[in-house]
Order: C-alpha cells, then sequence, then structure tokens
C-alpha cells in the first residue's frame, strides 16, 4: 500500500520507531497514519538517523498495511520530496568469499 502526506512526528525509540504521518482521505479529511519500524540502531546502520523526517516534510510512504484496515502498517519505504529514499531493511550486500 503507498500513501502521500506530510509527516506529523517521527519518534526514533526502542523497542521499535514510529513514522505518523497526516492523510487526506476521499472525503478531504486528515488521518493519521502511524507505520512502524525497527528500533534506532537498526535505523543507523540503515543510514537513517534521528532527523532524517521532520513535521511538514512532504513523503510517500510503502507499507505493509494492517489486516484489520487501521490506518496503520509496517514501514517498506518513504520516499521525501527530495527524490531520498529511506529503507530500514536495505537488502543484504553479498560478501565475496575470501579467495584460497
Amino acid at each position: 500500500m503507498t500513501v502521500e502526506g506530510t509527516v506529523k512526528q517521527f519518534e526514533y525509540t526502542n523497542p521499535h520507531s514510529w513514522l505518523y504521518v497526516l492523510v487526506r482521505n476521499d472525503q478531504g479529511e486528515e488521518i493519521v497514519w502511524g507505520f512502524e519500524a525497527e528500533g534506532p540502531s537498526a535505523l543507523m546502520r540503515a543510514g537513517i538517523k534521528a532527523n532524517a523526517l521532520q513535521p511538514g516534510d512532504k513523503v510517500t510512504v510503502r507499507s505493509r498495511p494492517l489486516r484489520d484496515g487501521r490506518p496503520a502498517g509496517a514501514w517498506v519505504t518513504v520516499t521525501k520530496s527530495d527524490g531520498t529514499v529511506l529503507n530500514p531493511r536495505p537488502a543484504a550486500v553479498p560478501v565475496a568469499a575470501p579467495a584460497n
């Protein structure tokens, strides 16, 4: 699922971080969506710092939505208005085996 909106808050906390985004629904109402991600140590390893998302930032969020339909899900990627993509789970880079 993909939604576009404005960052309300980014909680860089343990054990899980949360991104809250204001999203306009079809009726024009602003709904707060919550997106769960890993804790700060995992986000740091992925290159995502505490100041990466600020209130007012325009973002597009790809997520795995909750099955019950509530406005929340697991953060897959966030694309900022400048094109920066934040991925809390970057693909593992294969490491070459040492030459014998």
